[in-house]
């Protein structure tokens, strides 16, 4: 069936559907929001105070002047919020797999691309959310970016969880029990995490290791983290907006094949069944 046999009607009556069943598991899972808050917020209260004397930032853009580590890795915290909540969705996505819900959702007669491309996206404003409340809980904290770059940020935010998220829709094709997740979590979060400029310049990486400075800049992570630090600061990031499109484009794109039953994994593994 073609996609545009379904009238409008029909694609949001089946996009609200799958955001609602997100937004439920939200809803009902209080821990979940609570750690996503605990995380960055332990960096930012602990970490950052005690290397704010140990770790001076230099001017270099979008700062105009020097600022407070805790300023500094803020947007990185951000994106850490995000990254956290796209390996999330994969974990629901293993989950629904071994309970059948995964079946019910990839025989629906809508194209494959549309109900990823949904569920994405619901996961997305999930994320935003957490980030929002993150930066309110910041500004208390006296980091306080211009009052317009709460809105100016949106995009970036909108960009940047949707290439996490997609990357964790493609992990998620790969991971064949739950059990696994939690050395999936290890071998990818915290790698793209700490070899990102999320807590350190990357002229800072370059001063310890050429080689480290290297994979920093290399780390689609960086390019998410530099991209919500402009933003926050009414600029934009060209390379990163760049990299962040390209890398959102061949996640999606990698995560549709593999779920698509004639030829990724997804119909391999349940022929094989």
């Amino acid at each position: 069936m073609s996609d545009i046999a379904f009238p409008p009607r029909a694609w949001a009556t089946a996009f609200l559907g799958i955001a609602r069943r997100e937004t439920l598991r939200f809803v009902n899972q209080r821990g979940r929001f609570l750690a996503a808050l605990v995380r960055p917020l332990v960096w930012l209260f602990i970490f950052a105070a005690g290397f704010r004397a140990v770790l001076g930032m230099s001017i270099t853009p979008p700062y105009q002047t020097y600022v407070l580590y805790e300023v500094y890795v803020t947007p990185g915290l951000c994106a850490m919020i995000q990254l956290f909540n796209g390996m999330q969705s994969s974990l629901s996505m293993v989950y629904d797999r071994e309970t059948g819900a995964m079946r019910t959702l990839l025989v629906s007669p809508f194209p494959r691309w549309f109900l990823l491309g949904s569920k994405l996206v619901a996961g997305v404003i999930v994320s935003i959310i957490q980030v929002y409340t993150f930066l309110a809980i910041a500004w208390f904290w006296d980091i306080r970016p211009p009052v317009w770059g709460y809105v100016a940020v949106l995009p970036a935010l909108v960009l940047s969880g949707m290439m996490l998220g997609a990357m964790g829709l493609f992990l998620s094709s790969a991971i064949r029990q739950l059990e696994n997740f939690a050395g999936v979590m290890n071998f990818v979060i915290f790698p793209m995490f700490f070899a990102s400029s999320a807590l350190y310049p990357l002229w800072r990486m370059r001063e310890s290791s050429v080689l480290l400075h290297d994979i920093c800049a290399l780390n689609p992570f960086t390019h998410a983290v530099e991209l919500i630090r402009f933003a926050l600061y009414l600029q934009v990031n060209w390379l990163s907006l760049t990299v962040v499109l390209g890398c959102l484009a061949g996640f999606f794109g990698a995560a549709v094949f593999m779920y698509d039953p004639a030829k990724g994994a997804w119909g391999r593994r349940k022929g094989a069944t």
